[in-house]
């Protein structure tokens, strides 16, 4: 099989946790039939750190972004961001960004700012916008809306069916991490059932989120091959479809 991990954080990995290097890492995601990567960036001082790992590992790619939980109020302009984009050629997405309203429950006017001038420069450079949603779906939809053209992927979704198909109808991805893995994740699980196979992108969000049967220990991309035999069996078709699918909207994302 061929997977992408859509969705890791390989520069957050705590590699005493994991007792290897790297380079162990990643070589174990290729014997589990990971080929390739998306290392996405949460704050814009990890760029340096982005570029030497697109350096580095052929199949390793990068992004760009500000999570919005990182640096309170702190707001790049969309200038900023494109410059970025420029340091590799194999930095092809914006993101991760968002709007998080579990951690910042007043809505801060900020987070709105940022989330937005994330998606000028998704549409300026044309790279596909990794999207960060906690509590706060309606927000989001809505300020996609609002912006036609952007390329959206919902990193990590947690949502239901509805949410999912109102997502769809923007022309948005959908990438399932472990979490639907988890026996309680009834409604996530429908929507990994329901939604197109030409919308859908699987990852891990390592290091968090391990999928099961590793639920509470450090994730990789390895274990991607867990979603994508989850979601198979959801859907009652081979892994190998899923593989196939999900590595295809990635490679059509990228180019």
């Amino acid at each position: 099989m061929h997977i992408v991990d859509s969705h890791c954080h390989l520069h957050c990995l705590d590699l005493s946790l994991y007792q290897d290097t790297l380079d162990v890492v990643i070589e174990n995601a290729r014997q589990s039939g990971v080929m390739q990567m998306l290392n996405v960036c949460l704050h814009l001082e990890q760029i340096d750190t982005i570029v030497e790992l697109c350096t580095r590992y052929e199949n390793v790619y990068g992004s760009v972004g500000l999570h919005p939980t990182e640096k309170p109020g702190e707001v790049p302009c969309a200038s900023e961001i494109v410059d970025l984009v420029s340091r590799h050629p194999k930095i092809m997405a914006i993101g991760e960004t968002g709007l998080d309203f579990y951690y910042q429950k007043d809505k801060p006017l900020w987070q709105q700012q940022r989330f937005e001038e994330h998606i000028k420069a998704s549409l300026l450079t044309k790279k596909p916008l990794i999207i960060h949603c906690r509590d706060a779906f309606d927000e989001v939809l809505a300020t996609l809306a609002a912006y036609p053209g952007v390329r959206a992927i919902f990193h990590c979704f947690t949502g239901d069916y509805a949410i999912a198909k109102r997502a769809l109808d923007l022309d948005c991805m959908i990438s399932f991490s472990g979490i639907v893995t988890f026996k309680n994740a009834k409604a996530l699980q429908e929507a990994a059932q329901k939604i197109p196979l030409e919308s859908m992108l699987v990852e891990t969000d390592s290091p968090y989120l391990a999928p099961t049967p590793f639920r509470g220990k450090p994730n990789q991309p390895a274990y991607t091959v867990h979603v994508v035999d989850f979601i198979a069996a959801l859907r009652g078709v081979l892994p190998e479809t899923i593989a196939a699918a999900t590595s295809e909207n990635f490679k059509r994302l990228i180019t």
